[in-house]
This record gives structure tokens, C-alpha cells and sequence, in this order.
């Protein structure tokens, strides 16, 4: 059995920082071992740690990390379906497959996460409204469950497994491989049309007016912006490009274009990013779009941040907190957005990443975040007295019906969850059939009350 180090780590967003027992096993057989032989630890999956908080960490007890069970198994041409092993990130599927004309049919803002935890986390990119959730197109998957079997979940068998484990943080076990579908598309571009909103009411009415003609629907909105220019707004919708639509010096419609990575190489200093430099990026950032269209790389368009190697320490040594909530459309989302925004700007809380984005219907995920409406995304440096301001923001998103998303959470606490998340006792008698003996925990279940 692979030995583990007992190393401190943490998620994306530097915060917390947790000691634990980090395994790194080789293949399936190293897996199997670690969970036989640790009858007395409990242990979460860990891909790449891009989930934010404590979702992959688990205090004192063990955690899996997967990056090297990263082969691709197979490829059913006609029908466009991968298999391939849950340490497989999706930047791996990218730069295998576009070239041969495939792309992601969802995708995040980064592609440096695994497969696995693209299922764990059932994320969502700027095509929600459209398509839904990464799960929609994940045909079937291999669950290693806490008494050591593995079991195929898919809709049609072990479904319940299945609807459990997608979003399910990664409590029901570790999934080994899974089998997703790729869509075709002519190059390597999107058609993207920018389009500048002052305030909140207007940008959702640019949402609502045209979203549905759009595959691809996102808002960048300056969360520090006040008065009558509260919640102004960049949108940005888009189209895979045809080939007919690129210039004609394009030789290689599949060709991304050659870029070298910026580096962070240490943390910024804690002062760096504040309310006032951050409020000048904001206004200058605005003011550097006009409407109009034009192509982008997939890479642009999709994960800009991934052009900067470590950008999470830009928010200091102390990290920040992921903020997104969803609200659901038919409980006034605007309003409840409106108010986040307005407590946000009025703490001169600083986040210069902030996102909006309409969202579809709803999937069966017991844990799973999107539901029909609009969600605001927001980055937010930890500073005094941030804990008590997201319990402010959660009492928002209570009072308009909405909910926090599991993979981006920092401070939930047990009651808010539950509240939140309705079919979480569905969820526990899933678990319980699959992992009797709670082999599979973290800390951010133990935060939530759903284990010890």
C-alpha cells in the first residue's frame, strides 16, 4: 500500500489550511489498498484542488489524491463517448481532441480540473441556460464505494447512486472512470459579441431579451459600483465559430493560439488587493470594452484566469473565499442580486472577479448547485470580519429561495445547508447503502452535518 505524507494543503482558495494524510496511489489496486488497509480513516478524493474551500480537504484523516490515473481508455467515434480514467483532466481532452474537431459540450472557467471532480461538483459553465450541467453529458461512471466495490452508476442502473453522486461532493465514494460524450465543432473559436449594461436593470434586460439565441451567455459586472451604476455590466455571448467565419490567413481552424503562461511566483502582499485598487481596475476594465463582435479562442473566451499559473495568490497569504449563489427566477432574483451587491459595495468588500450568468432547469443531483434563474459569482479577500458578512449574504440567498454552491463554500453552516438543500436526508440514505461505515468524509462534510 502506498505510504501518505501528512502535509498541509488547502483548496484554490488558499483558505483553510488543513494538515492531512495525502496519499498518491498509481493505479486502481493502489486505491483499493489504501481503503482496505485504513479500516480505522476516512478519505476524500482530491483531482487538481481546484474546488475553493474544504470540499477535497479532510482534517487529520486521509485524502486521495488522483492525478495519476489520468488515461484515456477509449473512444467511440460515432458516438462521439470517452471513457477515460477520473484524473483525466478536461485541458488533457482538449488538447487531444480538439485538434480532431471534439470540444467539451460544458465547461467551467478553468480547465485544469479532472473528470472526476467535474462529476463530484457537477459543474456548470457559460452554456447552463442551454445544456445544463457537466452531468448531462456524463453516460455512465465506475463508483469504488467505502465496502470496496465498484459499482457502474448511469441512469438507468444504480440511478440513485448515480443522481447522489453527481454534486455529491465526493461522499459516496471515489468514481475511477467515467464515460462522457464531446461535441463536434469547425474550429477552434467562438463568435463572441460584447455588450455594455449601466446598471443591473438593464443588464437584465439584455439577459432575458436575447439569451436564447446564444449558446454561450456570461456577464463580467463590477460588484463595486454604486447608486445608479450599481451592478453595471460587460455581457458576453457567443457561438462556436464555423469555419467559414475565420480569416483566411487561418491555416489550422483547430490550431489555439501559442501562449506562454504568466506566473505568479510568490503571494501578494495582503494590502495589494483592496477596495480602492480594486474599484480602479474595475473602472478602467469597463471602460476598456465597446459593443461590438468579434472572434476569440476557445482559451480566451472560456479560461482567461488559466493564462496565469498561481493566480489565486494574488489575494495574499490569508487566501479568499468563492462566493456563488444561485436565484431562482421565479422568487424576484434581481432583487436578491441587487441586495448582495449593495451590502458588497457597501462594506467595501473588493472582489475583481465577479460573474453573473443566467442558469437552466434544474437536474436530479440531490446536491446538485444550478436551478433555474441567475447566478452571481464573486471572489472576496479573507479579511476581518468576513465570516459574519457571508452569513449575512446567506441570509440573502435564504430569503429569495436561492442556495450556495457546495464546490466554491467556505462558511455554511449545518442549518443553512439543510435549508438550502432540501433532499439532503434523500442524500444520507443514498450514502448510507453505498458507504455504511462512513469511509468516505471530509471536512466540509463535517461542517455541514452530513457526517461525523
Amino acid at each position: 500500500m502506498t505510504k501518505p505524507v501528512k502535509k498541509k494543503i488547502s483548496g484554490w482558495g488558499n483558505y483553510p489550511v488543513e494538515s492531512c494524510f495525502v496519499y498518491r496511489p498509481e493505479n486502481e489496486t493502489d486505491i483499493h489498498d489504501i481503503i482496505e488497509g485504513t479500516q480505522d480513516f476516512s478519505h476524500i478524493a482530491y483531482g487538481l484542488g481546484r474546488s475553493y474551500a474544504d470540499t477535497a480537504l479532510n482534517k487529520d484523516q486521509g485524502v486521495i489524491r488522483l492525478e495519476q490515473l489520468n488515461h484515456f481508455l477509449h473512444f467511440d467515434e460515432d458516438q462521439r463517448l470517452l471513457t477515460c480514467e477520473a484524473g483525466v483532466t478536461l485541458s488533457d481532452i482538449i488538447d487531444v481532441f480538439l485538434p480532431r474537431g471534439y470540444f467539451l459540450p460544458v465547461t467551467p472557467g478553468t480547465k485544469l480540473v479532472t473528470v472526476g471532480g467535474a462529476i463530484a461538483n457537477d459543474v456548470h459553465g457559460k452554456n447552463h441556460h442551454v445544456d445544463g450541467c457537466f452531468s448531462e453529458f456524463v453516460t455512465s461512471f465506475d463508483l469504488l464505494t467505502g465496502s470496496g466495490e465498484v459499482m457502474t452508476c448511469s441512469r438507468e442502473e444504480n440511478s440513485e447512486v448515480f443522481w447522489a453522486t453527481v454534486g455529491g461532493i465526493g461522499l459516496t465514494g471515489i468514481i475511477l472512470r467515467a464515460t462522457i460524450s464531446l461535441i463536434p465543432v469547425e474550429s477552434a473559436f467562438i463568435n463572441v459579441t460584447y455588450e455594455k449594461a449601466g446598471h443591473l436593470d438593464e443588464a437584465f434586460d439584455k439577459f432575458i431579451e436575447n439569451d436564447q439565441n446564444y449558446k454561450y451567455s456570461v456577464a463580467w459586472i463590477d460588484c463595486l459600483s454604486s447608486g445608479s451604476s450599481l451592478g453595471r455590466s460587460v455581457l458576453m455571448r457567443g457561438d462556436h465559430a464555423k469555419q467559414s467565419d475565420l480569416p483566411m490567413n487561418v491555416q489550422d481552424p483547430y490550431a489555439l493560439p501559442n501562449k506562454f503562461p504568466l506566473k505568479m511566483p510568490v503571494h501578494a502582499p495582503g494590502m495589494a488587493l483592496n477596495y480602492w485598487s480594486i474599484s480602479a481596475f474595475n473602472q478602467l476594465y469597463y471602460s476598456s470594452f465597446k459593443d461590438e463582435s468579434k472572434l476569440e479562442d476557445l482559451t480566451s473566451f472560456f479560461h482567461p484566469l488559466d493564462a496565469i499559473d498561481d493566480w489565486n495568490k494574488l489575494y495574499g497569504r490569508n487566501g479568499f473565499v468563492q462566493y456563488q449563489a444561485v436565484f431562482p427566477k421565479d422568487q424576484q432574483p434581481k432583487e436578491g442580486i441587487r441586495k448582495l451587491l449593495e451590502r458588497l459595495s457597501s462594506d467595501k468588500r473588493s472582489s475583481f472577479l465577479a460573474v453573473l450568468k443566467s442558469s437552466g432547469q434544474a437536474n436530479h443531483g440531490m446536491l446538485s448547485f444550478p436551478m433555474e434563474g441567475y447566478t452571481l459569482a464573486l471572489d472576496i479577500p479573507n479579511k476581518k470580519g468576513l465570516f459574519p458578512f457571508l452569513k449575512e449574504l446567506d441570509e440573502i440567498v435564504l430569503a429569495h429561495g436561492g442556495r450556495v454552491y457546495l464546490a466554491k463554500d467556505a462558511s455554511l453552516d449545518e442549518e443553512t445547508f439543510k435549508q438550502m438543500y432540501p433532499r439532503w436526508e434523500e442524500f444520507l440514505n443514498v450514502k448510507q447503502q453505498v458507504d455504511p461505515k462512513g469511509v468516505f468524509r471530509s471536512s466540509m462534510s463535517r461542517r455541514l452535518g452530513l457526517t461525523d
